[in-house]
């Protein structure tokens, strides 16, 4: 079987003033450099997904409402996550949040990593995610992209609003090493999760 893994970008943010956009397209960019993965930009705008009201999650039994079988349906496609994450209030967005809790079985035994963004980085919002995916029995990498500080306001609206590429050479370092680690575990954990299905068949 093919181990080029599939990653998916997802978009963290779904407010009309967003800044999201700009660092998403720029590590998508970076991205589609690599020849050892595939990726996809994922945006949480695209799926009108409600608050969580199922009565259990999709670990416990099927998801009713249609728009959460879609979302689940499609992050099953992917062997791993890099989320663009905002902090709001030193966490993720309630936008994101949701679009966890949505689906439980699809995250399982995936490494996940983020670009994260705002004054102190989006650190302490990337902090709760990586919490968040340990209990959706995800494998949260080390590395990370953070965009924080003098950076931030060089290329956001309220600041300069400058090109991410100006702000390139300090971030490209943790660009490699995160899409390294991504790729790495992406492989890693789809052999090991074919495995486990054939041993489930057998």
């Amino acid at each position: 079987m093919s181990t080029q893994p599939k990653i998916a970008l997802i978009i963290g943010s779904t407010r009309a003033t967003r800044f999201a956009d700009k660092p998403a397209q720029w590590m998508l960019a970076q991205a589609q450099k690599r020849t050892d993965m595939e990726i996809e930009l994922v945006d949480l705008r695209d799926y009108d997904l409600p608050l969580f009201d199922e009565a259990a999650s999709n670990l416990w039994m099927p998801s009713a409402d249609a728009r959460a079988v879609k979302w689940q349906k499609k992050m099953a496609e992917f062997d791993g996550y890099i989320f663009v994450v905002a902090e709001y209030n030193r966490s993720i967005t309630g936008a994101l949040k949701n679009a966890l809790d949505q689906a439980y079985n699809e995250w399982n035994r995936k490494p996940m990593s983020a670009i994260a963004y705002g004054s102190v980085g989006g650190t302490r919002a990337l902090e709760h995610l990586r919490n968040i995916a340990v209990e959706l029995q995800m494998v949260a990498t080390r590395n990370a992209v953070h965009i924080g500080g003098s950076d931030f306001f060089a290329v956001h609206p309220l600041g300069q609003n400058g090109e991410i590429d100006t702000i390139a050479d300090h971030l490209l370092p943790s660009v490699q090493a995160t899409l390294d680690d991504i790729v790495w575990w992406a492989k890693a954990t789809k052999v090991a999760r074919a495995q486990t299905a054939e041993a489930a068949a057998a």
